[in-house]
């Protein structure tokens, strides 16, 4: 019975403090008339002083017309894919040179690697943070792998992308 009555005076308690507090922030518009009273004298008692002439309390810097930004704007959404139009040529590759194009969506971490058919790594092109927009590597392997078939492994994020290639 007593936790029960305590939790009913506590109820009551809000409640009446609600309503006074209503009633105190009512009292103080209704003294106040109306907002568009309150501007108007607002507006005659200070057109003498400079800042309020064009209705800003506070000075605002000139704005320049002619200034351009070559900064880089990145407008991809954070669903979007991170990784995307991954090419790699020539495929086979004959001339010892491999090729990769890509697309990253957002500034990341990208790993590319080349790994032989038991996904041993074997070579890594490139292991850096990159600025978002489209990359690509040129990379020479003379000497560096004989041939066969390998896989171009390039992991952005949680995202990665396998492309095989021959070589010759």
């Amino acid at each position: 019975m007593g936790r029960k009555s305590t939790f009913v005076n506590s109820w009551f308690t809000v409640i009446v403090l609600a309503i006074a507090v209503n009633f105190a922030f009512a009292k103080g518009v209704a003294a106040q008339k109306s907002d568009t009273v309150y501007i108007k004298t607002l507006k005659t008692k200070s057109s003498k002083t400079s800042y309020l002439k064009n209705g800003l309390h506070l000075a605002l810097p000139p704005l320049k017309p002619n200034a351009v930004s070559t900064a880089k704007i990145n407008l991809a959404r954070p669903d979007d894919k991170l990784l995307t139009n991954v090419q790699v040529f020539p495929n086979p590759v004959t001339d010892q040179v491999i090729n990769v194009k890509y697309t990253v969506s957002r500034n990341a971490y990208v790993n590319v690697n080349v790994m032989d058919v038991l996904g041993n790594n074997v070579l890594t092109l490139l292991s850096q943070r990159v600025d978002f927009g489209d990359q690509s590597i040129r990379y020479d392997i003379t000497n560096k792998l004989s041939r066969g078939f390998y896989f171009v492994r390039i992991v952005v994020g949680t995202e990665s992308v396998n492309k095989r290639i021959s070589v010759l």
